[in-house]
């Protein structure tokens, strides 16, 4: 295709929609994970122990490529069950652990314990497993775990400082449920939905030697400024049962390998986007932060770039944005020149909200509103922000999307953007509007996608430029 006759999508929103769809096709288990599956053991048996988002979607594929005797269980939450044949598949609360999440976990761990030397473990992990393994320490209970998790997600803290203070409050998590299945060998194949991939992370890493220690979660809670009861603060004090750090024997048989990340998904949907005729930038995937000041960022970027200009090195705000954009080539190979749009940018990783008011709503429709705001209408730029689990936050939808018309039409329907967004109800506004994407469980999970498209305005348009959806 020749430059300057790129093809201009009639209709943007639809073009969003399909990213977003290409980025979590490409991470579904049923065609990702059968390469990863390990050898059968010679003579012990196979058990199948996991919990996440995507949990039962990886049992069903294992139980159906596993041509040898199979057992187990995983825990997912309410709406993500598959049906397995040999693979019990349980349901429990999430975000918010229950007590189905407490009996899951019990199981789990005693199934551990009942293997040998000669058997195999076969854990599938993915986002959401902290959550759905609550088994508490010794000395706190479930409501314990209940109102601190509840407190640290409102906190703001990133999700290594959550799963950090959740590894010391547990019995499973932190290399714990590796620990237990000792002396058998442990094979884990994780989807990971957190920035920089490190499996320790992913889940609370339930069979990952924990780098952290109880110091470090007091230091979460002291950090976020988030009381504690006594009984808490005395546990991790005491450092009494402190989890299996790295060179513990006890984890010298296992293993995780990652089978999925948010690189494969935004690499399928940049795939996707130049298949439009739409050239794609991937700005990182791994990229943390207050979902409003993301945002911020993303839209001063998106506005120089729609208006035709070119950003200073090391002027802050925007060039931000450009330099994430090619992070990856600091030799200077050429990538840094940023193509004219047509072009979507592609971003993923996991922004945070810290909730000061009493709206509803996720980090991606926060981050929605906090662009759309600041964009103020530019004619030029449409996005979409959603969790590739379905579900953004707490709520029923994966995200939403945003028009060079969103701030007129909320303002006919009365609604106050930068109100709203001060009470960090940015699920009402887009629902209000029509504009949730809501696709129920995908079955998968590798996080936030976030896809800005910028076409250019009629005055930069050649006459021999023709359109297509």
């Amino acid at each position: 295709m020749r430059r300057g006759l790129s093809l201009i999508p009639t209709d943007p929103r639809a073009l969003l929609l399909r990213l977003f769809n290409a980025a979590t096709d490409a991470v579904r288990a049923e065609r990702i994970l059968s390469p990863y599956l390990p050898t059968p053991p010679v003579a012990g048996r196979t058990v199948v122990l996991g919990a996440g988002k995507a949990a039962a979607a990886m049992a069903r594929v294992v139980d159906a490529r596993w041509e040898r005797p199979l057992s187990g269980l995983v825990v997912v939450p309410a709406g993500h069950g598959v049906a397995c044949n040999r693979i019990e598949v349980l349901e429990a609360g999430h975000p918010l652990p229950d007590a189905a999440g407490v009996q899951a976990a019990g199981r789990i761990i005693e199934n551990a314990r009942a293997l040998v030397e000669s058997d195999l473990c076969l854990c599938l992990v993915s986002g959401g497993g902290s959550s759905l393994l609550p088994l508490p320490a010794p000395g706190i209970g479930l409501e314990d775990k209940r109102s601190l998790g509840d407190a640290l997600l409102r906190s703001g803290a990133t999700i290594s400082e959550i799963n950090c203070v959740r590894k010391h409050l547990s019995a499973i998590k932190g290399g714990r449920l590796a620990a237990a299945c000792f002396p058998a060998r442990v094979v884990t194949l994780v989807l990971s939905d957190v920035p920089g991939n490190d499996p320790a992370v992913i889940a609370s890493g339930p069979t990952v030697a924990d780098p952290t220690t109880c110091r470090d979660a007091l230091a979460v809670l002291e950090k976020h400024r988030i009381p504690v009861p006594e009984r808490i603060e005395r546990l991790l004090r005491s450092a009494d049962d402190e989890s299996p750090g790295p060179g513990d024997p006890r984890l010298s048989r296992a293993e995780t390998v990652l089978v999925a990340t948010a690189r494969e998904a935004l690499e399928a949907a940049a795939d996707a986007a130049r298949g439009a005729g739409i050239e794609a930038v991937i700005l990182g995937d791994a990229i943390e932060g207050e979902a409003r000041e993301v945002a911020r960022e993303d839209a001063a970027g998106a506005r120089k770039i729609a208006n035709r200009t070119r950003d200073e090195p090391g002027a802050g705000g925007p060039g931000d944005t450009l330099r994430r954009a090619t992070r990856d080539d600091p030799a200077g190979s050429g990538r840094s020149r940023l193509p004219p749009p047509p072009l979507v940018l592609l971003s993923g990783g996991e922004t945070t909200v810290t909730v000061r008011g009493s709206g509803h709503g996720g980090p991606n429709t926060e981050y929605l509103l906090a662009l759309a705001s600041a964009l103020d209408g530019h004619p030029d730029i449409h996005a979409l922000a959603c969790d590739t689990d379905g579900i953004d936050g707490s709520g029923r939808a994966a995200g939403a999307l945003i028009s060079p018309d969103t701030p007129g039409r909320a303002a006919a329907l009365g609604l106050d953007m930068r109100a709203l967004l001060a009470d960090n109800d940015s699920g009402r506004f887009f629902e209000a509007l029509g504009d949730l994407v809501i696709t129920g469980p995908t079955l998968t999970n590798v996080n936030d996608f976030r896809a800005i498209l910028i076409t250019p305005s009629s005055r930069y348009l050649p006459r021999t430029a023709r359109l297509r959806s």
